[in-house]
């Protein structure tokens, strides 16, 4: 069994839910917490051991916890998800692999795309592809679209598999802290287009890859992953760009697993995760 709080910080909260998995007879075998001390917050995931009935443990930490106190036991163990897809492969593929041998920690339950290039891959590992072109639509009717296909499926999140369309705030609010995204920079370096020909231009001795929860601000929602690696002079931006999809697929892939695994917690603009 998993559980999940966050609410206000106050003196004694561990205690507190420790005595009443105590007095429930659950075995605690693992417990991760973190207090942020500007905010006053206080994040805990937990792992225990035996069942118990959910409602009964549910009420008993709310008479003990904050007001605010957000509680999640067994949260889905088994994620759903849509991919959102434009041209490049590599994060798809990763993706796609890792669902047909079971690795993932979701299912992928269709991908949609803005062009027509990737429908044949999903076809092979028989996932529903939606071709959606933009080109004589406006952007809302695009997004209208978009969000119908997204609506045949229950999922839990929209991964933004490279993407590479702006998104408008009306559809960011259609899916609060539910649309993952991966960027080709280690943010907040060279947001926005070609950051790799950003990364060239000013002669950068590291690139990398940020996985990050879409907002209304561009490449600047809450940050889930990150890594970087070293390069110099000798690289052109084509072959900043070829190693830079490697750590794209690493870190989306990375960045999934946690949130799949209910290891994030997003508070405003931050993130507190639990690796």
């Amino acid at each position: 069994m998993i559980i999940v709080i966050h609410c206000n910080d106050r003196i004694g909260l561990v205690a507190a839910i420790s005595n009443i998995l105590a007095q429930q007879q659950l075995n605690i075998v693992s417990m991760r917490e973190h207090v942020d001390i500007q905010e006053s917050r206080f994040y805990v995931r937990l792992q225990v051991e035996q069942g118990a009935d959910e409602d009964t443990l549910q009420q008993s930490l709310q008479s003990v916890l904050p007001a605010d106190a957000n509680i999640i036991i067994n949260p889905l163990p088994h994620k759903k998800i849509v991919v959102l897809v434009t041209k490049e492969y590599h994060c798809l593929t990763d993706i796609l692999i890792r669902n047909y041998f079971g690795t993932l920690g979701a299912s992928v339950l269709c991908v949609i795309g803005n062009h027509d290039l990737l429908g044949d891959i999903c076809k092979r590992f028989g996932i529903p592809f939606y071709y959606i072109t933009h080109d004589e639509r406006t952007k809302a009717e695009f997004e209208d679209k978009v969000t119908a296909a997204i609506s045949l499926h229950d999922a839990d999140y929209i991964v933004l598999a490279k993407f590479m369309r702006i998104l408008s705030p009306e559809f960011v609010a259609r899916f609060p802290v539910k649309l993952i995204n991966i960027h080709h920079s280690f943010l907040p370096a060279f947001v926005g287009a070609n950051p790799y020909k950003q990364a060239f231009e000013r002669g950068v001795k590291l690139i990398g890859a940020t996985a990050h929860f879409v907002t209304n601000d561009l490449d600047e929602g809450p940050i889930i992953a990150q890594q970087i690696i070293p390069v110099n002079h000798t690289l052109t931006a084509i072959d900043m760009m070829k190693a830079g999809k490697e750590i794209e697929t690493s870190v989306l892939a990375k960045a999934l697993r946690l949130v799949f695994e209910d290891r994030v917690f997003v508070y405003k603009n931050k993130t507190i995760v639990f690796e």
